[in-house]
């Protein structure tokens, strides 16, 4: 970062001389005070749970107003990403900074389709799971074990093996979370095919055996289409802090990628469409829309403890922009499938009704959420709940990887160490084991 002539000054109030602090401006959103010399000046950190107030790194690729509502990808609002562009030419725009032209996609989008396979002995790492493994576990051991079949890539200062990695991870990971679902099930594998698209070819690998090919829906692979954009980055959230927090160390991308997957996995991240989907199930079984009055007033009753899952957002103020698209996503699935009957989607529509129109979720901007929507769209599709976080994974992977690169490629980078305020037991003696409480 350039010098910068805007200051801050810190004063205190113990006599400690004050300190002035540059303030860096970014290309649109909050301003930054550089606080890196604090400690070094005053033996003082600043205190900061979960990081709300404070930027860890600078970064060209995601930004968002939750205020405003607003997600764009290098710049590019996501409600156009989402309309005009599909999933691997929005990995080339996260990868590269800039859309690709036509011929720039046709190689790039040949370069990740001759590297869907993966290695044939991948499938032992598969019978050391048990069946009813959930797929989360399992794509962080396999994730993290293509590391031992691709060495030739591993060098994290060369920007050809990072980018050689970059492809494979994008490429495989599709193949990877199709083979964790035929596992579970008991079915063969199905490998990739070149003549399909990123998203059909894995909708085809999920979906046919060798009796019956799958038969490829434009509608429904556009809507899985549309899944990954709106889930392929979303700034510094937890699962990428994770990732950055892990390369920081020089592992290797495979491990940093897999160490992301494990943060996703938790069900106030990657969870939370899983979160939703179980919501409905349960309402459903209390007597579905005849009792969703019951519901809405345990949810809005404080002490009941009931949650409303899939609706409001931890940074979205506003609605969710990608929730917009996905609504419209959604309701394309259940028409062309004819599903809009269905108790399930019939709930999920009323439940969405009143979110949208009841003063209670309007004045406190509860809104549905991506989450909501995407969870609808996922069992229409015949993807199962548990492999939900998964296909989130399979998404996030090339924002994990692009903001994995950044970090490396930033001279400014140093390897990751969070402070902490010890409020623990200060020095003391070990005393011997008769005068031990």
């Amino acid at each position: 970062m350039t010098n910068s002539e805007t200051k801050a000054t810190l004063s205190f109030s113990d006599g400690s001389s004050p300190l002035e602090f540059p303030i860096y401006k970014g290309t649109i959103g909050p301003d930054v005070i550089d606080i890196r010399k604090l400690y070094g000046a005053t033996n003082k950190f600043t205190y900061d749970p979960g990081f709300m107030s404070t930027a860890a790194c600078n970064s060209t690729i995601t930004y968002i107003d939750g205020d405003k509502g607003e997600l764009l990808y290098r710049g590019y609002p996501i409600e156009q990403l989402a309309v005009n562009c599909d999933f691997l030419e929005t990995c080339y725009l996260l990868l590269n900074g800039e859309l690709p032209n036509a011929q720039q996609k046709k190689t790039f989008v040949d370069t990740v389709t001759n590297h869907t396979m993966v290695h044939e002995q991948m499938q032992f790492f598969f019978r050391g799971f048990r069946r009813d493994a959930h797929p989360m576990s399992v794509l962080v051991g396999t994730v993290g074990a293509l590391s031992s079949f691709y060495h030739d890539s591993l060098d994290i200062n060369d920007p050809h093996h990072r980018e050689v990695s970059a492809i494979r991870l994008i490429a495989k990971l599709p193949t990877l979370v199709a083979m964790s679902y035929k596992y579970s099930i008991g079915q063969p594998f199905i490998y990739p095919r070149n003549d399909l698209s990123y998203s059909a070819n894995f909708m085809r690998m999920m979906f046919s055996t060798p009796c019956a090919e799958y038969e490829v829906n434009d509608v429904l692979v556009r809507a899985l289409d549309r899944i990954l954009i709106l889930h392929a980055d979303h700034e510094q959230n937890a699962s990428t802090s994770t990732v950055r927090l892990a390369g920081s160390s020089g592992a290797n991308p495979f491990a940093c990628i897999a160490a992301g997957i494990a943060c996703l996995w938790g069900p106030a991240h990657g969870g939370a469409n899983e979160a939703a989907l179980n919501m409905l199930e349960d309402i459903q079984k209390q007597g579905g829309v005849e009792r969703i009055g019951e519901f809405i007033a345990k949810v809005k009753d404080k002490n009941s403890n009931v949650k409303l899952m899939g609706f409001g957002h931890r940074v979205y103020k506003n609605y969710d922009p990608r929730a917009k698209l996905m609504r419209e996503t959604c309701h394309e699935v259940l028409t062309e499938l004819g599903l809009h009957d269905d108790p399930l989607f019939k709930l999920a529509m009323a439940l969405e009704k009143i979110a949208l129109e009841d003063d209670y979720f309007v004045q406190r901007k509860l809104y549905p959420n991506v989450d909501f929507y995407s969870g609808i769209v996922q069992r229409a599709l015949g993807i199962p709940v548990s492999l939900f976080t998964g296909i989130f994974a399979m998404a996030r992977t090339v924002g994990w990887i692009a903001q994995w690169n950044e970090m490396i490629s930033d001279p400014e980078q140093k390897i990751g160490r969070p402070r902490q305020l010890y409020v623990g037991a200060a020095k003391r003696d070990v005393p011997s084991m008769d005068k031990r409480k």
